[in-house]
């Protein structure tokens, strides 16, 4: 009859309005617009990462390719044998019977010549203890050095290196023969303060065949050159935050040659007290320089940190897998087969958190890259080599 409803129409008409409630854009009391439905989170639009290549052409205000940490070793090769060592010791220093005995005075004539050097400067001298954060502590020293170059401080340490064991040869004659063993003897760093590389050091052991470990920074010495040309910069750390001539630092950086590293080592092995006499030099026994370890980086600063930050993060999500065989391949100029020494901790890639800060780490053989956004600034990008026979 009309004016009335059956049972079943009012189930339906029920259905009907419940549906149409459901599908109805909840609305909240108090939310603000362009929120989500849940209290306190951004709407998803918000949330969503610009175009990786988009924020790299719009909001980075520079952009620095240099070389980072450099670690340099140098060695004689003339003393890395036992023959080498006896004809230093026999033929050149004119000792009749080549001997472990003879190590102690050449010891000995080192050590003094560095305790007189370090009188004469008044240059501070630091013990340090096994763990110690030695560029922690050095760091005070260097706020305190205020001339444009020389040493700031020589560290001690006793460290383990390479030298040799003396065996007694069977007969009646006295003879030794001569193999290569790990020693604990003291090393010295002498942390310098250089005109053209900045902060750096080197670590010199005192028995033979005296090892030496040089430290150079590429960053530190670009800012020598920007600070000699009166081009102002604000640092990053040990990189750069801002440059009034951004096109001059990445020339000044791209200029660093190993001309320069070996100008660094010539200047300081002569200032400093060396192991090896004038004449021991003249006939030969000089050091030469090896790399152990380059680190080269790209510093890419944002305008506006926090997208700079979401950048990083949505980097780090979408790269998970590059340390896979069939990815890494992407980053290292090398077809990856099945007879590439796999690195000591195989394929991977590493996602590290330091307190609040990730950084993503993807490694190949001994050598890896790492990616992290550095004192909430800038995307810094490391590739550390180990060993150039990687490549």
């Amino acid at each position: 009859m009309r004016g009335f409803r059956t049972e079943a129409s009012l189930r339906h008409r029920s259905a009907t309005v419940m549906a149409k409630r459901m599908l109805a854009p909840i609305r909240w009391i108090g939310v603000p617009r362009g929120w989500g439905n849940i209290v306190g989170l951004p709407a998803k639009e918000d949330l969503m990462t610009p175009n990786i290549a988009d924020m790299i052409r719009h909001h980075v205000s520079l952009e620095v390719r240099c070389l980072d940490r450099l670690y340099l070793h140098a060695y004689l090769p003339k003393l890395q044998t036992s023959g080498g060592l006896c004809y230093f010791l026999h033929d050149h220093l004119g000792y009749r019977i080549p001997s472990l005995a003879v190590f102690k005075p050449l010891h000995d004539r080192f050590v003094t010549a560095v305790e007189r050097f370090v009188a004469a400067h008044h240059i501070p001298v630091v013990h340090f203890e096994s763990g110690q954060r030695k560029d922690d502590l050095v760091a005070e020293y260097r706020t305190r050095f205020r001339a444009r170059e020389g040493v700031v401080v020589l560290g001690v340490a006793q460290e383990k290196m390479r030298s040799f064991k003396a065996h007694k040869r069977p007969g009646p004659a006295v003879s030794f023969d001569f193999s290569r063993q790990s020693v604990a003897v003291n090393h010295y760093y002498f942390y310098v303060q250089d005109r053209e590389w900045g902060p750096a050091f080197l670590k010199i052991g005192t028995y033979l065949p005296y090892p030496v470990t040089i430290c150079l920074n590429g960053h530190e010495s670009a800012k020598q050159q920007l600070r000699r040309a009166r081009v102002a910069f604000h640092s990053l750390d040990n990189g750069f935050l801002a440059c009034a001539a951004p096109d001059r630092l990445q020339a000044v950086c791209d200029r660093l040659a190993p001309t320069d590293v070996q100008a660094f080592f010539d200047r300081w092995s002569q200032r400093l007290p060396w192991p090896l006499t004038a004449a021991d030099r003249t006939a030969g026994f000089e050091h030469r320089l090896a790399i152990n370890q380059l680190e080269a980086s790209l510093t890419q600063v944002f305008d506006r940190p926090v997208q700079g930050r979401h950048f990083f993060e949505a980097v780090i999500r979408e790269n998970l897998d590059l340390g896979r065989p069939d990815r890494v391949g992407l980053l290292f100029p090398r077809r990856i087969t099945r007879a590439t020494p796999p690195p000591a901790y195989g394929y991977r890639s590493r996602v590290i958190t330091d307190g609040v800060e990730p950084s993503l780490h993807v490694e190949y053989k001994s050598s890896h890259v790492k990616q992290y956004f550095k004192e909430q600034r800038a995307l810094r990008t490391e590739t550390t080599i180990n060993n150039p026979m990687d490549f």
